[in-house]
This record gives C-alpha cells, sequence and structure tokens, in this order.
C-alpha cells in the first residue's frame, strides 16, 4: 500500500492514465526533449490526449514546456521528483492499483458534483 503522500499526489496529479503514462516516459528519458508528435506516436495516443496531459502536468510543476513547445521532465523540486520516481515503481510492481487510484480520483468529483443536482426531499 502506498503511503497517505504518494496516494496524494496520485490522486491529485494525474487526471488520467495517459498523464501518468506521458510523464513516466518522459521522466524515465532524462534530460530528453520530446515534441507533441513523439509523443502521440510512442504513447499511441490522440494530439488532444497528449496536449492536455502536458497541460496538466506543466501546471503541477513536473514538466517544462521550452520555446519551441518541447517538453522534458523537469519537476520544480526535489519531492516532486522523488514523487514520480515513486510513483514510477509502484506502477511498474502494481498497475492496476495506479490505476484505480486514478479513475476513482476522477469519480469523486464527478460524484460529488453529480450530487450539487440531486432532488432532495426535506
Amino acid at each position: 500500500m502506498p503511503s497517505q503522500a504518494l496516494a496524494t499526489f496520485i490522486r491529485s496529479t494525474f487526471r488520467s492514465v495517459w498523464a501518468l503514462e506521458l510523464l513516466l516516459l518522459i521522466a524515465g528519458e532524462g534530460a530528453r526533449s520530446w515534441s507533441q508528435a513523439e509523443l502521440v506516436a510512442a504513447l499511441r495516443a490522440s494530439e488532444l490526449i497528449v496536449a492536455r496531459a502536458i497541460e496538466e502536468l506543466a501546471a503541477a510543476g513536473l514538466v517544462l514546456i521550452e520555446q519551441d513547445m518541447r517538453v522534458r521532465f523537469g519537476p520544480v523540486s526535489d519531492d516532486l521528483r522523488d514523487m514520480t520516481a515513486m510513483t514510477g515503481a509502484l506502477y511498474a510492481r502494481s498497475p492496476d492499483k495506479i490505476r484505480r487510484m486514478i479513475v476513482s480520483a476522477g469519480t469523486d468529483g464527478l460524484t460529488a458534483f453529480s450530487d450539487a443536482f440531486r432532488i432532495r426531499k426535506d
């Protein structure tokens, strides 16, 4: 079972498994920078999915978008670098556990949103 800090990092950072896969791909290549087209091909994902994942990961302080729109791993802190490494190790051992954490985080927000419109008897 992941630590509470790691579980919180995973749930709050990744809106999709695609975003996790993208980060782990980029992080595994060290200082290499990637074009969006290269990431689409490597992940076999759509341009929209890759673009959204890049935006989310940049906002989370995990990737850098260079002037030529290439992307590379560039966490803003050592803690984020460590969390990424721990997430990658856990994902390698228990991918389904990580996938469930990401999906459940997304459905929690959807449930809260839908509950706001539920008609209740007073």
